[in-house]
């Protein structure tokens, strides 16, 4: 572990139990040990990573695919973000609460399963038209994340008090969301009237800043000092317990601002939302400038912190000026561009790009190398992403959007390859 600097400080004690905390669970350690972790992580992280690669080979055949967009929606948020939540959620919330590793992972195995034949008949469902078929898989998410949910709630009920254990309140929270918006996903399937717009918006933001975000504020925490290699902020906890009610009551407003079409009452949802993200980052933010980013992994994230502030600003703008629910549905690609791409993306890349060489096990050599492949022009890489986006979203030609566009697509590309390298020198 890196030294960890003034221990004498208030609040030191909470921020090195902060960081030990963060490192454990990204280890796979907790009380028990971690009987199979890394053969678990290397066939778990497969999965993510699977559907990014399917989301390259989609950008190689959009041409001939009426449903592309949607399909790209699906396959980031459905496929690789959602089955990285149910896996790292779990391992976080079990660290956290110092709950021993089970010998078998047969119930996470179970979920996964289920959760990912339900994500393929949603996505051939939305995709062929065939939209039973998609609502049958949505039912399967569904009782996917219910059973993640109720494994968190069953691991909070019977561990010892745990200091951050707000983090797993997080993770009830965005599983919640999720169970309120996928059914929302499913009805759009098969009914078709005058109510969608307002559906979308709802189900787009519940999903979007409930599930995803939930997550993301959540295990910042203790992972972002982690990944930094630095003490937790004094007031980070703090933090966390106060913007989790905050993000909350602002979800609650936001989804009833939309439904009803009442834009003010939407727009001051979304502004909590907007400040619960503001209490959880301003803690992160003194951290990175006692410790500054030096890695892929903390570029990404830091970079993808950014873009989420971006994308709440153009949706409230997009909410507060469109002429009624159907315009904003219409208009809501510019916030889904930097939101998907400029925060989900970035966290999801980033994360994994820290937690895969070190969950793999096999010693810190080969932690080494594996995080020297993942950083590899780590540099060119996120200002290659980052300066594309930002071109994307300016009033530009269409020549210029298919080059940005490409720009993307090729610093996506440079992370796979090197994970897929990671994942089967692992397995050998």
């Amino acid at each position: 572990m890196t030294a960890i600097p003034n221990p004498a400080r208030t609040g030191a004690s909470d921020a090195v139990r902060g960081l030990t905390v963060g490192e454990d669970a990204v280890r796979g350690q907790s009380a028990g040990g971690a009987t199979g972790r890394a053969g678990w992580h290397r066939r778990a992280a497969a999965l993510p990573l699977g559907y990014l690669a399917a989301l390259v080979a989609l950008a190689v055949l959009h041409p001939w695919l009426p449903a592309w967009r949607w399909l790209a929606i699906h396959l980031l948020l459905l496929g690789a973000v959602t089955n990285a939540i149910l896996v790292w959620s779990a391992h976080f919330a079990a660290a956290i609460l110092r709950v021993a590793a089970p010998v078998r992972r047969r119930g996470e195995a179970v979920r996964l399963a289920v959760h990912n034949v339900g994500v393929v008949a949603v996505l051939i469902g939305g995709a062929a038209d065939l939209p039973w078929l998609g609502v049958a898989g949505a039912g399967a998410v569904f009782a996917a994340m219910a059973a993640h949910l109720a494994w968190l709630s069953r691991r909070l009920r019977t561990a010892l008090p745990a200091r951050f254990a707000v983090t797993v309140h997080y993770y009830q929270g965005a599983a919640a969301a999720l169970l309120v918006g996928i059914p929302v996903g499913a009805w759009m399937l098969v009914v078709d009237d005058s109510s969608r717009p307002r559906l979308v918006l709802f189900h787009a933001h519940v999903n979007l800043l409930g599930g995803v975000t939930l997550t993301v504020l959540g295990t910042l925490l203790t992972f972002w000092p982690t990944v930094l290699r630095t003490r937790m902020a004094d007031d980070a906890t703090a933090a966390s317990r106060t913007a989790l009610p905050v993000a909350a009551t602002g979800l609650a407003v936001l989804g009833i601002g939309v439904l009803a079409w009442w834009p003010p009452l939407a727009v001051g949802g979304l502004a909590l939302v907007a400040l619960a993200a503001a209490l959880t980052v301003r803690p992160a933010w003194r951290a990175a400038r006692g410790k500054p980013p030096a890695s892929f992994a903390a570029w990404s994230i830091a970079a993808a912190g950014g873009w989420l502030f971006v994308a709440f600003a153009i949706d409230g703008a997009n909410l507060l000026t469109a002429r009624g629910a159907a315009a904003a549905a219409d208009r809501f690609g510019a916030v889904l561009t930097p939101l998907l791409v400029g925060f989900v993306a970035q966290v999801l890349l980033g994360s994994l790009a820290y937690l895969l060489p070190v969950a793999l096990g096999g010693g810190p050599a080969a932690v080494r190398d594996r995080t020297a492949a993942l950083d590899r022009h780590f540099a060119q890489r996120v200002a290659m992403a980052n300066a594309a986006l930002a071109t994307f979203l300016l009033p530009v030609g269409p020549y210029v959007r298919i080059t940005t566009s490409l720009l993307l697509l090729a610093a996506l590309v440079q992370f796979l390859i090197p994970a897929a390298r990671v994942l089967l020198t692992a397995r050998r």
